[in-house]
């Protein structure tokens, strides 16, 4: 082939990345992204965002610095988080009744009912992403990316890659 020639998408040689875990993973979710974000258009939410909205929801109460360890985002990160949903009405901070230093995080009315929302549209967008799976695969798949992801967050791992 010569240099000139243009190469279309389809002709790309990938070499070893098809057989490559975390290759397959990225592209998964960007797919998966991609419904999500087609899926909620509509309300400018991020998965991220989400995901704070569903553990501030579950753990009423919950510190700016537990959710941040739960979300893996820095405590800098998450206070910018926390802002914009508090601009937006649906997030408030309150004093922490069992620590004057720390807030205490809820969601207010309008928090709730737009993450009641939310949660109807995330499980027609889980649907089509088991659709490709029968429940057992499914189940196998969550089992199987929860290991990956525990193994590589281990400190025996985290030490030994360094």
């Amino acid at each position: 082939m010569s240099p000139k020639k243009k190469i279309a998408a389809q002709d790309l040689k990938l070499d070893l990345l098809p057989g490559l875990i975390g290759y397959q993973l990225r592209l998964a979710q960007l797919a998966v992204f991609g419904d999500f974000a087609a899926e909620l258009k509509d309300f400018d939410i991020s998965p991220g965002r989400f995901g704070v909205l569903v553990l501030i929801s579950a753990n009423p109460g919950m510190t700016q610095s537990l959710l941040a360890a739960a979300t893996q985002l820095d405590r800098s990160t998450m206070v910018a988080v926390i802002d914009q949903l508090e601009k937006r009405g649906l997030v408030e901070r309150r004093a922490s009744p069992t620590d004057r230093r720390s807030n205490a995080l809820v969601l207010t009315e309008d928090g709730e009912k737009l993450l009641k929302q939310l949660k109807r549209r995330i499980k027609q967008h889980e649907a089509r992403i088991a659709a490709a799976m029968t429940p057992a695969e499914t189940e196998t798949l969550v089992a199987l990316l929860t290991r990956i992801r525990t193994r590589l967050q281990s400190p025996a791992e985290r030490t030994r890659k360094k």
